[in-house]
């Protein structure tokens, strides 16, 4: 089952094989958009072109063919540092760094910056910000 990782998991670790920390933080919040700071960008799954993020080609698309990404749908991201296309993964299949500290593989959704708490809520299906802990979801009513 799929689930949210930070690049100091063991599962993170285990993905490089090689255990080199320092390689998997090269270039940590040095790259992204205005949305996210990230090591990878996605390949739309609609167009197969290249974006910094879901809103960023929701930005960019023209008004008349306007359409949003479903963060589910996106199956492959391109590494900054490398140019490797590959399937999602929190880890580069080619270079070993981490293209995201926080990774969600539910919602295929990368960020560096992890003072925003992400977690991925299971009741509501998506990436929420401002740390777990802080929220209760209902159940009964499906409020946060």
């Amino acid at each position: 089952m799929g689930g949210t990782h930070f690049a100091d998991d063991d599962l993170a670790h285990e993905a490089t094989g090689d255990g080199d920390v320092g390689r998997r933080d090269v270039g940590k919040m040095e790259h992204g958009c205005e949305h996210y700071r990230r090591r990878c960008k996605i390949v739309a799954p609609c167009c197969k072109e290249v974006f910094p993020c879901r809103h960023c080609h929701n930005d960019a698309t023209a008004l008349g063919d306007r359409h949003n990404i479903c963060r589910q749908d996106v199956e492959k991201v391109v590494c900054v540092l490398c140019d490797t296309e590959q399937p999602v993964s929190q880890v580069c299949v080619r270079c070993g760094v981490n293209m995201g500290e926080y990774f969600c593989d539910v919602c295929k959704f990368y960020d560096d910056d992890t003072e925003k708490g992400q977690y991925h809520c299971h009741d509501c299906g998506i990436c929420r910000v401002g740390g777990k802990e802080n929220y209760f979801h209902c159940a009964k009513c499906g409020m946060l």
